[in-house]
């Protein structure tokens, strides 16, 4: 079993803290507190992120956590840069990224004040709309107004440009 695994099953597990976040959704969000405006402290991204208190988790869990954090880290300062984001997989084959979209945004909630100049901005925008689009209400309708018709279909183009739209975000700051 990869550590990635490890970390996956302990995140699902009755052992995790009720509002620990799933594999995905916290790498969206650790992607998000990446490419945040403003440096987000370690302690206040990772209580978010495993829904409690650090030192109430084994070590190899918050070792596991920041190891990803750090290749987030790397990847965006690589030249050229490397998004690879965690996704789920549908049985039928293709990805569900909202789980990790919402994790981005909830990291964007932690500072929304200073995400403004991205999101008000003509260019910026458009630049996280790959993952705003991802976004639904409780009823699962789009926050944006997309046809439940035409929901997957957006949903599955959006999620490819997930990658490029997370490099952007990141320059643009």
């Amino acid at each position: 079993m990869s550590e990635l695994d490890k970390l996956d099953a302990y995140l699902s597990s009755d052992d995790s803290p009720d509002d620990c976040m799933m594999l995905s959704d916290l790498d969206g969000f650790l992607h998000g507190v990446a490419c945040s405006p403003v440096p987000i402290p370690v302690e206040e991204w990772m209580a978010v992120a495993i829904g409690g208190v650090p030192s109430d988790l084994p070590n190899w869990v918050l070792e596991g956590i920041s190891v990803i954090f750090l290749s987030i880290i790397e990847g965006l300062a690589s030249d050229p840069p490397e998004v690879d984001p965690i996704f789920w997989e549908a049985p039928e084959g293709h990805v569900i990224a909202m789980d990790w979209c919402e994790g981005f945004m909830q990291a964007v909630s932690l500072r929304p004040k200073d995400w403004l100049k991205l999101t008000e901005s003509g260019i910026g925008g458009q630049l996280i709309m790959p993952i705003i689009i991802h976004i639904l209400d409780e009823n699962g309708n789009s926050v944006l107004g997309i046809s439940q018709e035409d929901l997957d279909q957006t949903l599955n183009e959006a999620a490819e440009h997930i990658p490029d739209a997370v490099v952007a975000i990141h320059r643009f700051w």
